[in-house]
């Protein structure tokens, strides 16, 4: 549904400021900003951390610090709802405007049932209970798409997937059929494919009920797939204003194009003003710097209590096998639990491994001892998703950087140490003279260059990349992401890089494998693996994928999965694509699909026919 832009606005917000009162003294969040909301509209307010798009919002809820203070006007229907007292707004938030928050984990009460909170909801704003609400909940659930709706009702949050518990919250803010739905980035921590679902819903439910919604975001792709109008906020301000269609084919303002271009596109791996990837050369003789064969690494998990208690294991990874040539990137995708940061610990040993070997050089390090290990690690580097936890806070940035010289060049003094910490810190952008300073005083993007500084301060000869950029936003992303590639230039390092996201891997990867639960689906080049993807679950990953492009977004077919990712517990849920294989027993030996090559390096599991286990829909036209 397009807006109707002769109805009044359902939310108007006239010079808006919000402050803070810190220690460091005023920060001046928002700064006299104006917009509108019109019924049955999706308005994007699009921008980086700290720009203010929450905090323009959280006032409008009442939701702000206790060291903030907003002024100005916000009006809901018309009626001054800005600084209003605790119960002249509830009367209005949570029945008539809804929000929903990034961490749905943070926002459902830990010790309450689902089925309890969403009644707290109804017995609130409209006096149901009993029946009358277990119905309403029910038939929100499942319009939500949730499985099982009814034993939902009575888990508690932790029970629930990261997905699910957004839907939850999606069902819960719709409760009361609201006219104005705030979503705060609801779709950041989901994998692509719950998103693609998420986002799914949330337009569909726009489009049912005539609903309103403000999507915060930085995500210029899901911008492209939700949005009728575009706010684009920076250090408090919007400074470009415009339909979608505008915003995205004549941007005005140059931070608009930065987001624009930064973005990773599935579609165009290869963008101007990018790195490229370095060449590799197989066809020289080239031996595998690294050869997995096989690994599988599984977790004892009780399943029962009592005297005797039962154990199941989980096969985190189930058997997976490749190679990794000299200076060659492989990028290693697919969703949460799907076993991508186990293999790479069970690589670097961080994790046993049950059976299979990891040959380094030619050599399996899955039987060195530990003092060769110990020499070996010098070689092989991880940078993870995280720089802040994997950085110590009491140890200045210089020194972290330092730290791996300690270990393996005592040779060195400490002269010569801190002008190889400053060289590398030149080589990864960050200023020499910053050496002394803490994690805490730098930024996200700082902080992530710091733990790649660390990592390629021994010159390694291999680097694992652990979502090592999903945790940035875009322009620091498309930053860090041309680095890797300009250090891989330099230095004739291989990586293994792993993300959920396949846009991101196939920007910065010369090969691609697709893990679904512990095991391998599809390893193909990058262009192969988009061009010509032949895994089910490869054709869906790539189209959950956003394409910051409302006209491709608006034509594309949706290709999807039926149901929600099985249990890693359950042997069934390896043959989710080949059902014709199933035995439907959970005790029972089940078949092992088997990789076949189906093109030269282009490797595909055996699989049902597509129509088979995917669902194909056309775009829902706005």
């Amino acid at each position: 549904m397009r807006s109707d832009t002769s109805n009044s606005p359902i939310l108007a917000i006239d010079d808006l400021n919000v402050r803070f009162s810190t220690p460091d003294g005023e920060v001046h969040a928002v700064r006299g900003i104006n917009l509108h909301i019109n019924p049955g509209e999706c308005l994007a307010v699009v921008g980086e951390s700290g720009s203010g798009k929450s905090q323009s919002f959280l006032a409008a809820m009442g939701l702000l610090a206790s060291n903030g203070k907003a002024e100005g006007s916000i009006r809901y229907r018309g009626n001054e709802i800005l600084n209003l007292s605790r119960g002249r707004l509830n009367k209005v938030r949570g029945k008539s405007m809804t929000m929903i928050f990034q961490d749905p984990l943070t926002s459902l009460t830990p010790h309450m049932r689902i089925g309890a909170q969403m009644n707290e909801v109804l017995q609130r704003h409209m006096n149901l209970s009993g029946d009358a609400a277990r119905k309403r909940s029910l038939e929100w659930l499942e319009r939500v798409r949730i499985p099982e709706a009814g034993r939902r009702l009575r888990q508690y949050p932790h029970e629930l997937s990261g997905g699910m518990r957004q839907r939850v919250m999606i069902a819960m803010s719709m409760l009361c059929e609201p006219d104005l739905l705030i979503a705060d980035e609801p779709t950041t921590a989901l994998d692509v494919t719950v998103q693609a679902q998420v986002l799914d819903i949330m337009d569909e439910l726009k489009r049912e009920t005539g609903a309103a919604i403000a999507l915060i975001t930085h995500d210029m792709g899901v911008v492209a797939r939700m949005a009728d109008r575009v706010e684009v906020m920076r250090s408090g301000v919007y400074v470009e204003s415009g339909d979608v269609d505008q915003i995205f084919s004549a941007p005005k303002d140059p931070y608009t194009q930065m987001l624009l271009d930064a973005m990773p596109r599935i579609d165009q791996p290869d963008k101007p003003g990018h790195e490229g990837l370095a060449p590799i050369d197989k066809e020289a003789g080239n031996e595998p710097v690294l050869s997995v064969d096989d690994i599988k690494v599984h977790f004892p998990v009780r399943v029962s209590g009592g005297l005797f208690p039962k154990t199941k294991p989980l096969r985190a990874v189930d058997g997976v096998s490749f190679d990794l040539y000299p200076g060659e990137t492989l990028g290693v995708v697919g969703e949460s639990g799907c076993g991508k940061s186990t293999l790479a610990r069970a690589i670097l040993r961080l994790v046993p491994a049950k059976t299979g070997s990891v040959a380094w050089l030619g050599k399996d390090i899955l039987g060195f001892g530990h003092k060769k290990m110990r020499r070996t690690r010098k070689d092989l580097q991880i940078v993870f998703q995280d720089p802040m936890a994997s950085l110590n806070p009491r140890m200045s940035i210089g020194a972290s950087i330092a730290e791996p010289l300690q270990t393996f060049r005592p040779d060195m003094n400490k002269q010569s140490r801190q002008d190889a910490v400053r060289g590398m810190m030149r080589k990864v952008g960050l200023d020499p003279d910053m050496i002394n300073r803490y994690p805490h005083e730098l930024s996200g993007g700082q902080n992530q260059r710091v733990g790649i500084a660390r990592a390629m301060i021994l010159g390694p000869k291999l680097v694992v990349c652990d979502e090592a950029v999903s945790a940035l936003d875009v322009s620091i992303q498309a930053q860090i992401i041309d680095l890797l590639k300009q250090l891989q230039r330099d230095m004739g390092l291989s990586m293994i890089f792993i993300s959920h996201d396949l846009s991101v891997v196939r920007e910065i990867s010369h090969r691609v494998m697709v893990l679904y639960l512990g095991r391998v689906v599809e390893q193909a080049d990058r262009k192969a693996i988009y061009d010509d993807a032949r895994h089910p679950y490869t054709k869906a990953l790539i189209s959950a994928v956003p394409i910051p492009d409302p006209a491709i977004e608006r034509s594309r077919e949706r290709v999807k999965l039926d149901g929600d990712l099985p249990s890693p517990m359950d042997p069934r849920a390896q043959l989710r694509f080949m059902k014709s294989k199933l035995v439907d027993d959970p005790e029972a030996e089940q078949y092992r699909p088997q990789l076949i090559e189906v093109a030269p390096g282009h490797w595909v599991a055996e699989h049902d026919p597509p129509e088979e286990v995917l669902i194909v829909e056309p775009a829902p036209q706005g």
